[in-house]
């Protein structure tokens, strides 16, 4: 019981970090569609640590995660497409 504990945590922290991005992305697409000029810096490392996250958990508790993933994905191809060559 304890083992599946210790797992409840981590989990719902990175459920909770894939959201957080997933609603940032969001926010950003909705202002783009407006015409207003949106920054993403510091996205990268939020990413990274969203990838590093799901890296440390078993492969049970990770793939669990996988619909919110993916959701996320989404978004950030909806936002790829609205977002100006550089």
């Amino acid at each position: 019981m304890l083992a599946d504990a210790t797992l409840i945590m981590p989990s719902l922290s990175a459920l909770s970090s894939i959201e957080a991005m997933r609603s940032t992305l969001a926010m950003a697409r909705a202002l783009l569609e407006g015409g207003r000029v949106v920054e993403l810096a510091g996205l990268e490392l939020e990413a990274a640590g969203i990838c590093q996250a799901l890296d440390d958990l078993p492969h049970h508790a990770a793939s669990a995660l996988r619909p919110a993933m993916l959701t996320l994905m989404r978004e950030v191809e909806a936002l790829a497409v609205l977002m100006p060559e550089q």
